[in-house]
């Protein structure tokens, strides 16, 4: 089964992608996490806005000149799409976090934007972040999958493309996202969410996912640490199942992961066979980078960028050649 694209949804995906039909996008829309990090290396209650825009304004003019796109937020990161060096733009729409203070981390989008300001604004693609899992009470999964369609609305209205970001969490007594009995349950969270945000109600033109494992606990890798909750061979089966749960085109996010454990998981989805079509990588490439900003101001981090911020994308780069181009999932007449 194929994807029907609009010109405009076509348009989108392509300016954001390789020639290829390969994803090769950094992520730089974090804000309140962002803000948290940066003040906690320099040692302050917080950080100025400013110190944000600054820092988004740098990744992007270095990164970019070897990613297909960047994926920043309307609230501090408009400033930075404007050096962005040519490349595709993604622009989020949600809110950052969520209201701990009720269950289901329930989301929320920006008061003052919609889709059609945020294309307005540059935005070639839609992304908005959504932390789900099947797990959860069926009333708040309601609520998650008709906001989902709500604005896969917009979108279509706007013919413009519509990335879904994914991110599970753990919902059983006892468990948290780092737990062995978490990771356990990770691929069915991950292929069953692929599995449901993939039907065409939703409308979702890329499904930006997790990978099925926790490589902490993949024995046979690099990446593992003791505790075993998968082998090698059944963790490149989850990999196999998940892709085959979708007939969408689906990218791989980091997830917060140092950029060797996210160059081995990517290895790992190469030699299941999972037909990924690339990745939007944002911490794995960029994180480490924090506490110079933070200790030694704008021009160190701007050092440690063309130097440890490139290998950390030049490695993404690589194991990308294991990527498959979404134009075998979308029916288009004739590529250029």
């Amino acid at each position: 089964m194929s994807m029907n694209l609009t010109p405009g949804k076509l348009a989108g995906l392509k300016a954001v992608s390789e020639k290829r039909g390969v994803i090769a996008a950094a992520a730089m829309d974090q804000r309140g996490s962002l803000k948290k990090s940066l003040a906690k290396e320099k040692g302050v209650a917080e950080v100025p806005d400013s110190a944000l825009v600054e820092f988004k304004e740098l990744v992007t003019e270095v990164l970019t000149r070897h990613a297909s796109a960047i994926l920043l937020d309307p609230e501090f990161g408009l400033p930075a799409a404007k050096r962005r060096n040519g490349k595709g733009l993604l622009l989020a729409y949600e809110k950052t976090g969520y209201d701990a203070a009720l269950p289901g981390r329930l989301p929320d989008l920006l008061d003052l934007w919609s889709v059609r300001r945020l294309k307005e604004a540059g935005a070639d693609c839609i992304k908005i972040l959504l932390y789900y899992t099947p797990f959860e009470k069926s009333h708040i999964n309601d609520h998650k999958q008709a906001w989902v369609e709500r604005i896969a609305g917009e979108c279509v209205a706007h013919d413009i493309p519509f990335f879904l970001e994914m991110v599970g969490y753990a919902v059983h007594a006892g468990e948290d996202e780092k737990s062995l009995a978490y990771a356990r349950r990770k691929p069915d969270i991950v292929t069953g969410s692929m599995e449901e945000f993939g039907k065409e109600r939703y409308g979702v033109d890329v499904l930006k996912v997790e990978v099925p494992v926790q490589m902490d606990f993949v024995a046979g890798t690099r990446s593992f640490k003791g505790e075993q909750a998968y082998t090698r061979k059944e963790a490149l089966e989850h990999f196999r199942l998940a892709a085959s749960s979708t007939h969408k085109p689906f990218i791989y996010l980091s997830a917060g992961v140092s950029n060797p454990v996210f160059i081995e998981t990517l290895e790992l989805a190469g030699e299941s066979g999972a037909s990924f079509n690339g990745v939007l990588c944002g911490r794995a490439t960029w994180k480490d980078g924090i506490p110079i900003y933070a200790k030694q101001g704008a021009k160190a981090f701007e050092d440690w960028l063309n130097t440890k911020g490139v290998e950390n994308i030049e490695n993404v780069n690589k194991a990308l050649k294991a990527a498959h181009s979404w134009y075998d999932k979308v029916n288009v007449p004739a590529l250029v």
